[in-house]
């Protein structure tokens, strides 16, 4: 089966309550169940929780919560991919076979149905994963440095041919982790894992991830624009 994992953890030390926080008079976490469940390209919608309050919000907008999340995999350095893992784990054991898992970010609501079914579509016979990004305003071959030998700083990579502008420079994308497609079997500690990992292109103003305040405050100022197109 396919099945859509969202997470959200009950604590966030960038901006608290940020989940079940109202957008545009709606929890954060429900404009990502809504998407997930008219998208229509899964089998089953389910939300891995540590939170009583997050659980109630997920069960009203139509998602599964089949348990709250143990402790050890909802701490502030928890990784996300054993806490998918963990979910497809219990789906695998209570209800069949998993063969495609799409992970939404709750934190990414400007993402459009559209881009999950895209997503989905992209993970044919030549792909294992499908990640979501937006071509970068910061390219490590040319405006983006790290420090080097001796306390001295130069550009991350080094181009093949020297450029003289970003536009010269080879195209890098910025993931924003808003869409994650893996087959079961490349589900696995690392994304990268397996070398056969596709990009979906989103612009700029669907690829904002809410980690604090003032992200929250861009986020909505888009929402708006957009629910009123």
């Amino acid at each position: 089966m396919k099945i859509i994992s969202i997470c959200a953890r009950g604590g966030s030390t960038g901006l608290p309550g940020k989940n079940t926080r109202a957008l545009l008079g709606k929890p954060l976490i429900g404009w990502t169940i809504e998407q997930a469940l008219q998208s229509g390209v899964a089998d089953r919608v389910l939300v891995s929780t540590d939170s009583e309050e997050i659980a109630a919000v997920a069960l009203r907008f139509g998602a599964e919560v089949p348990f709250l999340r143990p402790a050890a995999l909802a701490t502030a350095d928890a990784a996300k991919v054993p806490v998918i893992q963990h979910l497809v784990e219990w789906v695998e054991a209570n209800a069949g076979p998993v063969h495609t898992v799409i992970d939404l970010d709750p934190t990414s609501p400007l993402r459009d149905v559209a881009d999950i079914q895209a997503c989905v579509a992209a993970l044919d016979d030549a792909a294992d994963v499908v990640i979501t990004g937006y071509e970068s305003d910061k390219n490590p071959y040319f405006n983006m440095v790290e420090e080097k030998a001796q306390g001295y700083f130069g550009r991350v990579c080094v181009p093949q041919h020297e450029v003289a502008g970003r536009q010269g420079a080879p195209k890098v994308y910025a993931m924003n982790a808003s869409i994650y497609v893996w087959r079961r079997p490349a589900l696995a500690a690392s994304l990268w894992a397996s070398p056969r990992v596709r990009l979906y292109d989103m612009p700029r103003e669907r690829s904002i991830d809410i980690d604090h305040a003032i992200d929250f405050e861009l986020v909505e100022l888009l929402m708006r624009k957009k629910v009123a197109a």
